[in-house]
């Protein structure tokens, strides 16, 4: 099998993915959970707010909070940075439920700010195991709200999955020490 066969082959099954999800976005209730985690996620407002909510609680690890959310936010623009880089379109065969900030889609912002929040958590935030579950299927569900949604592709969620893994593993020791 050559490049090309290789390349199509995920593309068709890019393609497909992205259709039979998006096709769950005709039962109202699902597109209207689509549609209010794409609002939450913009810009990573959830998690950030979240960081930032858990900085003003916890007082006593107020710097591991806020560090976390910065690293979030740091995935989030990473994202940005490479959407303006690769310049991929956002899926043009199927209709968007809901409206989006930019015309291009790889790779998904809400999945990189959804994946670093959670991987941050996972690392060593405070209080994780009662965080992270709250926060791990939160963030699975964005990831799939993007494709119910019809703004993204699935190699556009995996990438933004592990860009924002990436980018909090290679700074979790900054987030729980305050350095790196």
């Amino acid at each position: 099998m050559d490049e090309v066969d290789v390349v199509d082959g995920v593309r068709g099954l890019d393609r497909r993915l992205l259709s039979g999800l998006h096709a769950r976005g005709a039962d109202p209730r699902v597109a209207a959970v689509a549609r209010g985690l794409s609002q939450a996620g913009e810009h990573g407002l959830l998690w950030l707010a979240g960081g930032l909510a858990g900085a003003a609680v916890d007082r006593e690890r107020r710097g591991v909070w806020l560090r976390g959310t910065a690293l979030t936010a740091g995935a989030h623009l990473a994202s940005m940075g490479v959407k303006r880089v690769v310049r991929r379109p956002r899926p043009a065969r199927v209709r968007p439920l809901v409206r989006t900030a930019g015309q291009h889609s790889f790779p998904s912002s809400h999945a990189s700010s959804a994946a670093a929040a959670v991987a941050v958590v996972a690392h060593g935030a405070p209080g994780a195991r009662l965080v992270l579950a709250a926060t791990a299927p939160l963030a699975a569900a964005m990831c799939l709200s993007r494709l119910v949604a019809g703004v993204h592709y699935p190699s556009d969620v995996a990438a933004g999955v592990a860009l924002g893994v990436l980018t909090a593993r290679l700074g979790a020791r900054w987030v729980v020490n305050g350095r790196g």
